[in-house]
C-alpha cells in the first residue's frame, strides 16, 4: 500500500502526519530521519490494527499544490 504523508518542518524538529491513519505521526531532527521515522510508525501502526482485528484503511488521500497571489 502507499499511503500519503504530511510532512512539515517546526522552529526545531520536523513532524510527519498521515491523514489515512489517525494517530500514526512522527518527529524527527530532519526530513530524512522524520521520513525514515513516519515509514516504521505506518508499519507499527498496520500491525496493531491487524492484531485487534481492526480493518487496515485503505489509502485514498490525494495532494495537490495550488498558485496563488502574494497579498
Amino acid at each position: 500500500m502507499r499511503y500519503m504523508v504530511v510532512i512539515e518542518e517546526g522552529e526545531s524538529s520536523w513532524g510527519a502526519h498521515v491523514p489515512d491513519l489517525p494517530g500514526c505521526i512522527a518527529v524527527g531532527n530532519s526530513r530524512e530521519e522524520v521520513v525514515a521515522l513516519i515509514r516504521e510508525a505506518i508499519d507499527l501502526h498496520i500491525e496493531d490494527l491487524a492484531a485487534q482485528e481492526i480493518p487496515v484503511p485503505t489509502p485514498c488521500s490525494d495532494s495537490e499544490f495550488v498558485e496563488v497571489s502574494a497579498a
